[in-house]
């Protein structure tokens, strides 16, 4: 039953990108490199910290002018400590600082986590809300869920030198000053676990916001992911 309902999610989302394309609307395309480094610490506490960073490639409207361009748009810098609450779920909470155009951001995070272990595939639910705040800008706050799926590609579970198949499917909702708008993200990615956990996972994202007042715009971000664990 979980995973109909995940194939349906996925299914309504892709219908809304048919209609939201035929549209007049805009996409930009870009990397999203990232560094995480995982510390398991005493009493079932972990922290994670991440240094991710943005840059577009080419940008324009669809069926229209295109702009190839390299640009260089923001790096983000977090820290996150969760703490074990259940055989299967966390809570955590953390702190983001972004820098974009010379300008400052401070995001303050906090997280509740479910892993769901089925025969095939591991489902992961992360329920999340975020408060960013900056001197240019009014505060924004933010409400999300996001359901992952990892599928080992040899055998039951990851192990050292496999590949396997993950997919993210996340639901951002996003109010700032008496503006409201919904984010929609879908992620697959093929990762290898080179060892302990140190893993390298590679894939095209695809977002898309902005659909609510008829301003769709589309991003398509190549993300490369390199997880540590110390």
């Amino acid at each position: 039953m979980n995973i109909n309902k995940f194939h349906i999610a996925t299914f309504i989302v892709f219908i809304q990108f048919l209609n939201s394309a035929s549209a007049q609307s805009t996409y930009q395309l870009g990397l999203l490199p990232s560094v995480n480094l995982n510390y398991k610490l005493e009493n079932d506490w972990f922290l994670n910290t991440k240094i991710e960073s943005r840059h577009l490639l080419q940008s324009g409207e669809f069926n229209s002018s295109t702009e190839s361009e390299y640009n260089y748009i923001l790096t983000d810098i977090s820290m996150i400590t969760a703490k074990k609450v259940g055989l299967n779920s966390r809570v955590a909470g953390g702190y983001l600082i972004r820098l974009r155009e010379e300008k400052l951001f401070h995001r303050f995070i906090q997280q509740y986590t479910v892993v769901q272990r089925l025969s095939a595939l591991r489902l992961v639910h992360r329920f999340s809300t975020d408060q960013t705040f900056s001197i240019e800008e009014k505060p924004e706050i933010r409400l999300r869920y996001r359901i992952a799926s990892e599928i080992p590609l040899n055998g039951e579970s990851v192990d050292p030198q496999e590949f396997y198949f993950k997919f993210n499917n996340e639901y951002l909702n996003s109010w700032q000053d008496s503006d409201y708008d919904l984010e929609i993200r879908l992620v697959p990615l093929l990762g290898y676990n080179l060892k302990n956990n140190d893993k390298i996972e590679v894939g095209m994202g695809y977002r898309v916001n902005s659909f609510l007042d008829n301003t769709t715009r589309h991003s398509f971000w190549t993300s490369i992911n390199w997880f540590l664990e110390i």
